[in-house]
């Protein structure tokens, strides 16, 4: 939804029941003493003793100043000081039935004072704005001590603090509201010591105030989209009062946003068959050409304008010779009418699909768009897997997680994206496995749990039906290779159980997770067949050797393992319990996808795209890449260079060490700090960035992605003094190599920008936290990151003071210190 949009629900077509929920009360209640029931020698009562207040909520809706239905009541609870209710209530009023007027009166009583019942106080609240818009989230309302809740119009006892009466309390108290109904930006770190530095300012007022006021806090949730009064026996929204002031009235219209039905007719006139016979000779004038030539460079992400579309109608046959155009001329197309134009020969969806028969041969990148949720028709997705066929098995494997992700946006569960994946995996044991793993961890999916099942299914049956091939394997012991990797990751997670329990130190829970392997799951080092490795199914792993197997010094203590192959070598993995790993997943597979874009424009800048596979929603594998953290580096050798000299010491080398390791460091910089400035990758700090001893640099860890970062104030790329200064300084004919190798990398991958937002487009529906989150705003975010409004000179002169702008920036440099602290005192 764009940020112009404002899309609505109106109140007259609600037909549900009103629903709140009674939260809690605040402040201090009056102290109530009863007679003590023992008397003294004079017979008199001299003892009193404090009562326990019971208390109760009624709650009752009046309209126009009027009761309406049956009050309900919140159950009895004695629990202060703050009486915490958290009870939710449903009126027998429904949202349709409410009037602009309605409120909701709202008195607390008090039951332990015998048979009669004490007013504790009453407060009451119009369901509806000044803007007529449903109220929604935490109110906090006033209670008028002693007076029962008055509904008539206007009533006595307001729960809102009156404008003259409101302080600083009370305009906190509409941020936090604000910030509960997530319009406020959420940041971790800073919300912490907000809402410390809150507590604080509570405490000081109600200090000065005496704590005088009671308030009953009431949660109205909220729904999808806001809720406009309209009253349900008129098609328009009442009138606001005419005042002799200057105020701004704001009137909602419902058909804001809505197709003109004589423009739409109009439309359908330039688009008839009749006209097909006169716009098959059209050709565009110059500066009908120049238009069409900037809208085929738009990126995949922006929406045409209705001129936009009508002139690519105009000329959609003079541009069949133009692949490029084929995506942006369906998109110009009113997809309708589509399941109407088999039968009507006069509609345009109809004519629109003959022409892409004919149209010249898209490639794959385009391809992907049209698998996205933009294209609803049927007609257009299976043409666009037709595409999909011409990719080899790698390149197919570069986009099986996005493929995967768009079976979302399918019509059915046995679409024909599934079947050929299905078929192109049957045939490549690699494909199947990471097809096998992308589909079942999504089996957890509340809409399309179903459509997820159903793939697995037809990849089982299609893979149990294959004859023996070159090694003798059929398709059930290839079936029953995968099945063995899920029973495997379990037996893991119950080893990652068993160790967390243990108490003490790391080293006591390497000695259990080793005595483990050596003797209760003693099968796990020696396996009864060889079961195809998770990370890379080409690979037969043959069991865990306990002795090279270890623990990791963090939280969640993520187990490193070491297993024997079939080969007589060893690989090692990493598998984690606990954290989500689909998001490292998603962008370790997008730098894999850009080491294979540069390397193909012959740039090697020596990347370290290791695996990752997440086997769970909250568990995975990961490659064991040997390597150190800088911060391990410089804390034990106190530069990057020293470091490389340990392993490649040249006396006539450039400071000391071989012109190779150097040339590699550089390179390696370079790769990762475009990439990690064009996907917006945050919280950068010295741990999580790893350096190999043949001087390839490569990051770790991606929680926050697409511009989200914990820090304030991060620089656009994460390019630290220490790296520079292993460079030579930012004098040195090194550091200049590093941002021609900047410079270039940015060019190169700006070209495939298409391909990269299009694989974004596709994640759209996934569980992925950052992407979920706004979708929309996330694929913007990684657009302008691609500068595509600059030619390659204008952007060579951009990302050079972008470099210079990160390597200037000392306020991160502080937060590092800190990092560092915080990382020694954990």
């Amino acid at each position: 939804m764009s940020g112009n949009e404002f899309r609505f629900f109106l109140s007259c077509d609600i037909n549900l029941p009103v629903k709140f929920r009674v939260d809690r009360l605040e402040g201090t209640l009056p102290s109530i003493k009863s007679p003590n029931s023992v008397n003294d020698r004079s017979g008199i009562s001299s003892t009193t003793e404090e009562r326990r207040p019971e208390l109760y909520v009624e709650c009752a809706l009046y309209i126009d100043g009027a009761p309406f239905g049956l009050p309900m009541r919140t159950r009895l609870e004695s629990m202060g000081p703050m009486y915490c209710w958290n009870e939710p209530i449903t009126l027998s009023t429904k949202y349709r039935d409410l009037t602009a007027h309605s409120q909701l009166a709202l008195t607390v009583w008090d039951v332990s004072c015998g048979k009669d019942e004490r007013l504790v106080g009453g407060t009451t609240i119009l369901l509806f704005n000044s803007k007529m818009q449903l109220k929604t989230g935490k109110q906090k309302l006033r209670l008028w001590p002693g007076k029962e809740a008055d509904g008539s119009l206007p009533t006595s006892t307001p729960g809102k603090v009156p404008k003259n009466e409101r302080g600083e309390l009370e305009r906190l108290e509409k941020l936090i509201n604000k910030y509960e109904r997530e319009q406020i930006q959420r940041v971790d770190w800073l919300d912490r010591l907000t809402f410390k530095a809150l507590e604080k300012i509570k405490e000081q007022e109600n200090f000065r105030n005496g704590n005088s006021y009671l308030y009953l806090v009431v949660d109205f949730g909220r729904l999808e989209h806001r809720v406009v009064f309209q009253d349900s026996g008129a098609n328009f929204l009442l009138p606001a009062p005419i005042t002799s002031t200057n105020e701004l009235v704001i009137v909602w219209d419902p058909e804001v946003g809505k197709i003109n039905p004589s423009e739409h007719k109009q439309l359908k006139l330039a688009r008839s068959l009749t006209r097909g016979i006169i716009d098959r000779d059209l050709k565009p004038s110059n500066a009908e050409r120049k238009s069409i030539q900037r809208i085929l460079k738009y990126p995949p992400t922006r929406t045409l304008s209705g001129d936009e579309k009508q002139l690519l109608w105009k000329f959609r046959f003079s541009l069949m010779s133009e692949k490029r155009a084929l995506t942006k001329f369906l998109r110009s197309v009113e997809w309708s009418d589509v399941q109407i134009a088999m039968l009507v020969q006069l509609q345009e969806a109809k004519q629109a699909l003959e022409l892409m028969g004919r149209w010249e041969m898209i490639d794959v990148c385009d391809a992907l768009e049209l698998l996205s949720p933009v294209f609803e028709s049927e007609e257009v997705r299976a043409y666009a897997v037709c595409i999909l066929e011409r990719a080899d098995d790698d390149e197919l494997q570069c986009y099986l997680l996005q493929l995967v992700q768009a079976l979302r946006f399918e019509r059915s569960d046995k679409s024909r994206l599934s079947q050929f994946l299905v078929q192109r995996s049957s045939h490549n044991i690699e494909l199947a496995s990471f097809l096998r793993w992308y589909v079942s961890v999504e089996f957890h999916d509340p809409v399309h749990a179903k459509r997820f099942y159903s793939t697995h299914e037809i990849l089982e049956e299609s893979m149990m039906k294959l004859t023996p091939g070159v090694d003798g394997e059929d398709g059930y012991k290839l079936w029953q290779s995968l099945v063995r990797q899920t029973e495997l990751t379990a037996q893991l997670c119950s080893i990652m159980r068993d160790v967390g329990n243990v108490r003490g130190n790391t080293q006591k829970k390497i000695e259990k997770l080793r005595q483990l392997l050596s003797g209760l799951l003693s099968e796990l080092t020696y396996f009864e067949e060889p079961i195809r490795s998770p990370l890379a199914p080409n690979i037969l792993i043959t069991g865990i050797v306990p002795s090279e197997s270890s623990i990791f010094k963090s939280a969640l203590h993520p187990l490193r393992l070491t297993f024997r192959t079939a080969s007589g070598g060893t690989c090692k993995m990493i598998f984690k319990k606990g954290d989500d790993i689909r998001q490292d997943q998603l962008v370790v597979q997008m730098v894999s996808l850009m080491d294979r874009l540069l390397k193909l424009e012959n740039l090697d800048l020596h990347l370290t795209p290791y695996n990752v596979l997440a086997t769970g929603q909250d568990e995975g594998l990961l490659e064991f890449i040997p390597s150190r953290s800088l911060a391990q580096i410089l804390s034990e050798h106190r530069s990057i260079i020293s470091y490389l000299q340990k392993f490649h010491p040249d006396e006539h080398g450039p400071f000391g060490i071989t012109a190779t390791c150097l040339e590699t460091f550089i390179k390696s910089c370079a790769g990762y700090s475009v990439i990690t400035y064009i996907l917006g990758i945050g919280d950068r700090h010295l741990d999580n960035l790893l350096l190999r001893d043949d001087g390839r640099l490569f990051h770790v860890d991606f929680g926050y992605i697409l511009g989200r970062d914990p820090k304030p104030f991060p620089p656009p790329m994460k390019l630290c003094k220490e790296m520079v200064e292993a460079m030579g300084g930012a004098e040195s004919q090194y550091y200049t190599r590093f941002k021609s190798y900047c410079c270039e990398a940015y060019n190169i991958l700006r070209k495939s920008s298409n391909l990269i937002l299009n694989l974004f487009h596709l994640m759209a529906g996934s569980n992925i936290p950052d992407i979920a989150s706004d979708p929309e705003k996330g694929i913007l975010k990684l657009q302008e990151k691609f500068r595509l409004d600059l030619d390659d000179e204008a952007c060579v002169h951009f990302f050079q003071d972008l470099i210079n702008e990160s390597v200037s920036a000392l306020f991160p440099q502080m937060v590092e210190t800190i990092h560092r602290w915080a990382q020694y005192w954990r």
